[in-house]
């Protein structure tokens, strides 16, 4: 998908194409080291990863919601920039079309966000708890 953005603007910008390149690189890269880190091969190995290292796990729906081009974050700002050049040189289907397939792949980021943030390992013991929160009683 991010590839689609790229080619598409190539031709009229090639230096916003080198912006988009850059920001997928480094929010790519840190997402697969995020992961990596938590030895999350799967999207069922997502739900495991809360408890192995909250605070990066915290910050891994930032950067997927960044990649999908959630506004205010990083990822935005190429797929702005190249909907704004898009509108310039007068293709505004384009625009749209892009606009709208960057809806889909935002769908498959906040399933991720969900499955790592917001769901209990499968594994669970008698005892554990199920809220996030330690029970004060």
């Amino acid at each position: 998908a991010h590839l689609g953005w790229m080619l598409i603007i190539v031709q009229f910008s090639p230096s916003l194409t080198l912006l988009a390149l850059v920001t997928y690189l480094v929010m790519t890269t840190s997402t697969f080291l995020i992961f990596n880190f938590n030895n999350s091969k799967n999207i069922n190995s997502l739900a495991t990863s809360w408890a192995k290292a909250p605070l990066v796990t915290a910050l891994a729906p930032l950067l997927l919601l960044s990649l999908g081009g959630l506004p205010p974050m990083t990822g935005f700002l190429p797929k702005w920039l190249i909907l704004q050049e898009l509108t310039k040189q007068q293709l505004p289907v384009t625009a749209v079309l892009a606009a709208l397939t960057a809806l889909l792949s935002l769908y498959f980021y906040l399933r991720l966000s969900y499955a790592m943030t917001l769901t209990i390992s499968p594994n669970n013991l008698a005892g554990t708890p199920l809220w996030r929160l330690s029970s004060t009683q």
